[in-house]
């Protein structure tokens, strides 16, 4: 059962509720389906994360033979969650944009037939599975226009962040480091600059490794985290994931809350007024 730490009097939880091509999602943190042990430690996990998104590899879906039959795909109530369908392996444009497409129809045959969405990645690197900016760009400008609600992955490059949501990206999804290593946010200086530039949801994706490192970038404003790595190579998963929901939440709300003033000197908490000597 999700639960969530509610503020009634401070902050409307309601208005705070992550919105993304016309869709209202609880958590802000979405989780990955790769990576795990085996099925039984990926449904505990994913259930433990408190996760409205979960993010689904079209290459790997399709290799299974009949749908429904996906150990994982089967295992997950898609009545309760949100299948993010992404383009994985895809090394292309062309490839990405044919990828989505089948996606799509993946995604109605499991019954969300309104789900247009795509995470797209567009990644020719086989080492540092850095993403292409230029394919990425030229794939999610044809999705765009063919009614996908694009989620496109990036390198931290403020100047292609913006140029995606000029397209009519529904979010960005930068990277804070490259994708599985858990090095952290090597990334913070651009992640900054694009959260503090852009007018669509900011997602942190690729590199986290601890909980902490997802409070931080949701203090500095990110709209939400995806996580698979971390979450799935832990030693105990479910716990991970329970941890990183717990850090995106407690993230969230230190920005809303706004943090204290950094000062150069040291201040009394207690007031010295009327304290005789």
């Amino acid at each position: 059962m999700k639960q969530s730490f509610s503020l009634p009097h401070f902050a409307n939880e309601e208005l705070d509720q992550l919105k993304i091509g016309g869709k209202t999602f609880s958590s802000r943190l979405m989780v990955g389906t790769g990576k795990y042990k085996n099925l039984k430690d990926a449904i505990e996990s994913i259930d433990a994360s408190c996760a409205d998104i979960v993010t689904v590899a079209i290459r790997r879906a399709q290799n299974t033979k009949n749908l429904g039959r996906s150990n994982l795909i089967d295992g997950l109530d898609w009545s309760k969650l949100w299948i993010l369908p992404n383009t994985a392996g895809c090394e292309s444009a062309e490839e990405a944009v044919r990828i989505a497409s089948l996606g799509r129809e993946i995604v109605k045959k499991l019954g969300q037939f309104d789900n247009n969405f795509i995470k797209l990645e567009v990644i020719p690197d086989s080492r540092y599975l850095l993403p292409d900016p230029i394919g990425t760009l030229k794939a999610a400008e044809y999705l765009v226009n063919k009614n996908f609600v694009v989620m496109p992955y990036i390198g931290a490059d403020p100047v292609l962040a913006k140029q995606l949501e000029n397209i009519g990206c529904a979010t960005v999804m930068p990277l804070a480091s490259p994708i599985g290593s858990g090095q952290g946010l090597k990334n913070l200086l651009n992640l900054e600059i694009i959260i503090e530039n852009a007018k669509i949801p900011v997602i942190i994706d690729a590199g986290i490794g601890t909980p902490s490192e997802a409070n931080k970038v949701m203090e500095m404003g990110a709209a939400a985290v995806l996580v698979n790595t971390a979450i799935a190579r832990a030693k105990n998963s479910p716990t991970m994931a329970r941890a990183m929901s717990l850090a995106v939440e407690s993230g969230r709300l230190t920005y809303m809350a706004g943090r204290m003033p950094i000062n150069e000197r040291a201040e009394p908490s207690s007031p010295m007024l009327g304290i005789s000597k």
